[in-house]
């Protein structure tokens, strides 16, 4: 799911709470006009403020009710008239337990009026809401603002019926970059050419379809076919129609639509914690670095996170200024990563692409302290906030050893790197590279909350376990 499908998705809670208070409220106001005044005199002494009070919290689990009947779902084939058949069931339902509550609490209340008003309004602003939301999305398509650029691969009736649609309905959100009758075809565009990969291909052409699969997992590249093609192999996987074609997608991570906002959610809220909650220790840490061997205090580390973007990781410094790397020491700091390539090849004691110095010469007294007490990484929690990292995921590593890495293994830019992770609850830096980037796969196959919430709660109870420099 694009960030642009996304942030309307998460737009439209805020605007159907209003929206709903907003109906609870004109009822009121349109109680006390005269015209309804002179029908029916007013029974009930409850003023605005006490009556908009109430309509939060009845709007609150009317919010709660779109939610279970998949109004906010992230499903991208979601359309209109359904949508607005759940809108009369979910209001009518929590007008039904208004009146339940009404009547087994015995209420002192009496006004028929603002409730059946209350939920004939409701439907009308909601519905309209939604209308207007879809009007916004389609205007922005129409600019080629938030669609997602897809490439079709086949030369089948197939393939002209997908591009014709995605071409001639905007409203589907989808720009054709380009259609290509195979695979070898595909590889001539840039990495962030298009989003998503269409195969439309008979099945005699499996072998070429597993080799597209294999691509996109490379390149970083949403995977999708005609399901009519590859029914055969449909038997477990949800068809997502577009346009009324059934169309397959191979998630690559179940961390999609409304986990993601929660998983950032709680990244925002834990690392705000986490560096209020440790900044005293932060700032101990770095004046014993400043008193050691001077400055920079923290050190800025490249390594390639989602979608294989370059970001730097803030850490203490805890090795020697001449052979810290990177672009921040500039010409020592390329002098540095000379030396320690002449390092790996006498020290390393790790088979393959993740190397690991057995008693780093380069790391200070202070620094071997602060790494095996995990201290260093604590300002990495600043890379959370900027959205660079998450808390729990697949850890970050350097690029020339991204560049050493099997395509299976590049799944894991599918998630955003973590500070801690499954790797390091099961061995941490003792972990072969197979091993490590076995385990980073396994959790970006079966992520979930309870496992992150796992993961969270068990790193603390393994800082203090030897654990060999690195």
């Amino acid at each position: 799911m694009k960030r642009f499908e996304l942030f309307l998705n998460v737009l439209q809670v805020p605007v159907d709470f209003f929206l709903l208070v907003a109906a609870g409220v004109t009822a009121y106001i349109l109680r006390f006009t005269p015209v309804f005044i002179s029908w029916k005199p007013v029974l009930f002494h409850v003023t605005r403020a006490d009556y908009t009070q109430v309509v939060f919290f009845v709007a609150m689990g009317w919010i709660i009710l779109f939610a279970l009947l998949g109004l906010y779902s992230s499903d991208s084939s979601r359309r209109f008239i359904p949508d607005v058949l759940k809108i009369i069931f979910a209001c009518s339902a929590g007008l039904s337990g208004v009146a339940l509550y009404i009547m087994f609490t015995q209420q002192v209340f009496d006004s028929r009026f603002l409730a059946a008003v209350s939920w004939g309004i409701a439907l009308v602003y909601v519905v309209a809401g939604r209308l207007v939301m879809y009007g916004v999305k389609l205007l922005f398509y129409r600019a080629g603002i938030g669609n997602r650029r897809v490439v079709i691969i086949g030369d089948t009736t197939a393939t002209e019926s997908i591009a014709n649609l995605l071409r001639s309905k905007k409203s589907l959100g989808y720009t054709v970059v380009a259609v290509y009758a195979s695979l070898s075809d595909v590889v001539i565009l840039k990495n962030d050419s298009f989003d998503e990969l269409i195969y439309a291909r008979p099945l005699r052409d499996g072998a070429d379809a597993v080799r597209a699969i294999q691509w996109c997992i490379e390149h970083q590249v949403t995977f999708k076919y005609s399901a009519d093609l590859f029914a055969t192999y449909a038997t477990n996987m949800s068809v997502h129609p577009i346009g009324g074609i059934p169309i397959i997608e191979i998630r690559r991570t179940k961390l999609e639509g409304w986990w993601r906002i929660v998983k950032r959610g709680a990244d925002i809220l834990l690392s705000i914690c986490i560096l209020v909650f440790t900044s005293p220790l932060v700032l101990f840490a770095a004046l014993a670095v400043f008193w050691e061997t001077g400055r920079p205090v923290f050190y800025r580390n490249e390594r390639i996170g989602l979608y294989g973007k370059k970001f730097a990781t803030l850490k203490l410094r805890s090795m020697y200024q001449k052979d810290c790397t990177g672009p921040q020491f500039g010409n020592a700091g390329r002098l540095a990563e000379e030396r320690e390539k002449e390092l790996i090849q006498t020290h390393n004691v790790r088979f393959g692409p993740i190397y690991k110095i057995a008693n780093d010469p380069r790391v200070t007294r202070i620094g071997s302290v602060l790494r095996r007490l995990s201290i260093d990484e604590l300002p990495q929690f600043l890379n959370v906030l900027a959205g660079d990292m998450s808390i729990v995921g697949p850890r970050p590593h350097q690029p020339r050893e991204v560049a050493q890495y099997d395509s299976h293994h590049k799944r894991v830019f599918f998630m955003k790197p973590g500070i801690t992770g499954l790797a390091q609850i099961s061995g941490r830096s003792d972990l072969s590279s197979e091993e490590e980037l076995t385990l980073d796969v396994f959790y970006l196959e079966h992520w979930s909350v309870w496992l992150d919430i796992i993961i969270f709660l068990k790193t603390p109870f393994l800082l203090f376990r030897k654990r060999k420099a690195v």
